[in-house]
């Protein structure tokens, strides 16, 4: 097996806490889930699949795996109990926290935003997924709520970073009025019938109290860079419409 490329991220003030953001390059899975896909759920090979996950596991050094069931809502587990990266999610929801070392928050994605969240004392860590839906509902505000709810956190100690997704020059919304509204509509460009969902989620943690100078992002477009990311919707304007999941991944270190 190739190794699985990820790109790495540091919270410079808080080294305790590990973050990755995975690609599709490396792994063993075949087309058109090439190569690193590590979603159970998009019709690939389960020991493909499997063998990703595990590959990933082990070179960050994780002690525990924990995942859900995505579904663009606003549920958020606390201090799930992880699994074999082998075995498949058995909660539903979008976000999850965390206060064991070892164990890796794992948010899988294809276009979608995967938010990293990190207290400074290196103690907590949480990670949300946010697609459009999200976003409308101000996920990534109300997750640093609950995060912060969970542990009897200030905002202010929260750093935060987006990792790879739909960027504002890729995410076209045509049929905006009805998928957004008018509260998002300085988000939208008429023009281009694009929305800035990284300019939204920035917002939207600002609003929940984390300072700008503490909110990060991997300004990579998953749909322009399709040959280093899946991409939703890239894969499904082809023949195929089908393609794998990369992973945003934090975790406190041992």
């Amino acid at each position: 097996m190739a190794a699985i490329a990820f790109f790495p991220f540091k919270f410079i003030d808080i080294p305790g806490v590990g973050c990755a953001f995975t690609s599709r390059r490396g792994g063993v899975s075949e087309p058109p889930h090439d190569s690193a896909n590590i979603s159970f759920d998009v019709g690939d090979d389960t020991t493909a699949v499997a063998a990703n996950r595990r590959a990933i596991h082990d070179r960050l050094g994780l002690t525990g795996w924990c995942e859900l069931n995505q579904i663009h809502g606003d549920v958020i587990h606390c201090d799930p109990a992880p699994h074999a990266p082998e075995e498949h999610a058995s909660l539903d929801g979008d976000g999850m926290t965390c206060a064991t070392p070892g164990h890796g928050l794992v948010i899988k994605t294809a276009d979608c935003q995967p938010i990293l969240l990190a207290h400074r004392s290196g103690k907590f860590v949480a990670g949300l997924h946010a697609g459009w839906r999200g976003n409308k509902i101000n996920f990534p505000g109300n997750g640093v709520r609950r995060f912060c709810e969970q542990y009897d956190l200030d905002p202010a100690d929260v750093c935060a970073v987006r990792g790879p997704s739909l960027s504002p020059e890729a995410a076209e919304f045509v049929n905006f009025d009805t998928d957004f509204g008018p509260d998002f509509k300085h988000y939208f460009n008429p023009a281009t019938q694009t929305v800035d969902l990284w300019q939204i989620t920035r917002d939207q943690l600002m609003d929940a109290g984390v300072p700008e100078s503490q909110i990060f992002g991997m300004n990579l477009c998953t749909k322009g860079l399709d040959d280093t990311f899946f991409s939703y919707r890239k894969a499904y304007a082809s023949p195929t419409k089908d393609t794998g999941r990369q992973c945003g991944i934090i975790w406190i270190k041992e």
